[in-house]
């Protein structure tokens, strides 16, 4: 992959940006576009908010105009509106649009309220059209359906409509690959947008879809009913009937991405691989812009391995509203045929905070934003009903514990492997020896205070899925080939992190299917005909994140909601000690 010419945030851009952020959209002057020249579209994309209200208290890592690497505090829907709205002030013709999970996996105080806030502050900033992600399924499809048209039934444990009457969401979900019983879409596949009048009239279509892989992602409860088809087929499909309704360009949003190497470089396309590139591969030409999502990546790449499709720009703007992807489509007046296309990660600075290592202060290196008024009253309201239970504390734990990765692999820390205790020690009365968390599933660093306090609400936010632990039974030889279904070559790799006691070492150079080189339980090698009693959550024990061989476990108990085996964990000793062994050592 190559990168396309990307714009350099120049004084006057910043300025703009700077003087913009903290004025509502409505509040703008936008400039009449001119009637010579190229037609201007904008196109202001973001992908996996994850009802990130506030702050993440995360940076983006950034190259200055010096090429030195910069740590930017950013994210937080306050300050994520003023980006938006200096955006719109660019591009007085523009759209907003996103590829995917702006909900659950969310901040607390967004998670109680079933993320009816965040729908809220989407509706704010103007979001038109959204793909749907997996995590919008996380809590079935029925309350997704909710989420769409507003109103306070009951579909999960949690009460709607505490704080207001709920709307609705504004904005359109697509699910152009999601197929109910009957063969309809769950969501329309496919939306239009027209820009300008007369000879300077532009059409824009949207196609927006989920990953073909959905129901190894969620609970097969919750998408019980639905069929999830092939992307690529499912797009080749939508693009003819596009262009028949008159669409001049057409954008694809799907919650689908890729990973680059290197320093990082919102901006950049180093190294870039991924599972979207199959689906880019066997696309048929009609497709300009892909906007893309779920690796948490941030990119800007020109695709161009697929020569018979023909170039195709391809963003996503990371996660939690820490950036938002600015794409620029020109147009010939004469032709309306897409002249150029562009596009920049502009970084939502936001606040300074103080991470695990130390201070994190703001940047003149990058644009700074101000947080929207009216934004910042609207979470305030959701963070001040929710204080309460966010800030009791739960205990203390002997020192921080960062959420982590290493060479491309997923792996718990010191973190997984507290989770995976507290799970094993909530499920030993069902028989449990061993416990697994999948690290994907841990959402953020656990940081305590300076006296080792932990909260409530910082527990949540590592794990807030509200899963159940389920204890099986599994032989050696099942729990070794499920392992290694975490590190094959297909999809993104973890390796399990597992209770205490038990050690696992691997080896990511050796052939897939036999990269786990051992595998001791007490200090004994685990025994292949032996039959173990294995906690892990139900998103696990259904499949979840590619582990199948949970789904042959037999002799099943259902145990307590993982959010409790972890609070009771924390708070069972004055001070829990953070592990310090490394479970999972993999070979160099």
């Amino acid at each position: 992959m190559t990168m396309p010419r990307i714009p350099r945030v120049t004084p006057l851009v910043a300025a703009l940006l700077v003087s913009a952020c903290a004025t509502p959209q409505a509040h703008h002057q936008a400039v009449a576009p001119t009637t010579k020249g190229p037609i201007e579209i904008g196109v202001i994309a973001i992908n996996d908010f994850h009802g990130a209200l506030e702050p993440p208290k995360q940076t983006v890592e950034a190259p200055d105009a010096k090429g030195n690497q910069v740590s930017v505090p950013a994210g937080g829907a306050a300050w994520l509106a003023s980006a938006v709205d200096a955006l719109k002030a660019e591009h007085p013709e523009n759209v907003v649009v996103a590829a995917g999970d702006l909900t659950s996996a969310s901040q607390l105080a967004s998670s109680l309220y079933l993320d009816e806030p965040s729908v809220g502050v989407m509706n704010r900033i103007g979001l038109e059209f959204n793909a749907v992600g997996n995590h919008e399924f996380d809590r079935g499809w029925q309350e997704l359906l909710r989420l769409q048209n507003g109103g306070c039934a009951k579909n999960t444990r949690l009460q709607p409509c505490q704080l207001e009457q709920f709307e609705g969401a504004h904005y359109k979900y697509l699910a152009a690959s999601t197929i109910m019983p009957d063969g309809t879409t769950l969501f329309p596949g496919t939306g239009l947008k027209t820009f300008g009048s007369g000879d300077r009239k532009i059409t824009i279509g949207f196609i927006g879809l989920s990953l073909h892989s959905i129901p190894t992602l969620v609970a097969p409860d919750r998408v019980a009913g639905l069929r999830f088809e092939d992307e690529a087929d499912t797009i080749n499909r939508a693009v003819p009937a596009l262009k028949a309704a008159g669409a001049d360009a057409v954008v694809v949003l799907i919650h689908q991405g890729l990973r680059t190497t290197g320093a990082p470089d919102p901006n950049g396309c180093n190294g870039a691989a991924g599972d979207i590139q199959p689906i880019l591969d066997r696309l048929k030409p009609g497709v300009d812009v892909v906007v893309s999502g779920h690796t948490h990546w941030a990119y800007i790449c020109n695709y161009t391995a697929n020569a018979a499709a023909g170039p195709i720009l391809l963003t996503s703007a990371g996660v939690y509203g820490k950036l938002v992807t600015d794409i620029t489509l020109d147009f010939d007046p004469a032709t309306h045929k897409l002249m150029n296309r562009q596009a920049h990660n502009v970084i939502v600075q936001s606040e300074a905070y103080t991470s695990g290592k130390g201070p994190v202060p703001t940047t003149v290196a990058f644009p700074q934003f101000q947080p929207r008024a009216d934004i910042s009253a609207y979470v305030k309201r959701y963070k001040d009903a929710s204080l309460q239970l966010v800030e009791r504390p739960m205990g203390h734990v002997s020192g921080p514990m960062e959420k982590e990765s290493e060479g491309g692999v997923g792996i718990g820390g010191a973190l997984g492997a507290m989770i995976a205790d507290s799970q094993l020690a909530a499920t030993r009365k069902s028989g449990a020896q061993i416990a697994f968390v999948n690290p994907f599933g841990i959402r953020t660093s656990l940081i305590p205070a300076a006296d080792g306090t932990v909260t409530f609400g910082q527990l949540y936010a590592v794990t807030p899925f509200n899963n159940q632990v389920v204890t099986m039974t599994l032989t050696g030889a099942q729990i070794r080939a499920t392992l290694e279904q975490g590190l094959d070559d297909t999809g993104d790799k973890q390796i399990l992190s597992p209770s205490q006691g038990m050690r696992i070492m691997f080896d990511m150079r050796r052939p897939s299917g036999a990269r786990v080189t051992a595998i001791t339980l007490d200090g004994k090698p685990l025994d292949p005909a032996t039959r173990y009693r294995v906690s892990v959550v139900n998103f696990l024990a259904e499949g979840g994140d590619g582990f199948a061989g949970f789904k042959d476990g037999t002799d099943r108990v259902n145990g307590p909601i993982d959010i409790e085996a972890f609070e009771d964990w924390i708070s069972a000793v004055p001070v829990r000690q953070v592990p310090a062994e490394d479970r999972t050592p993999q070979a160099k």
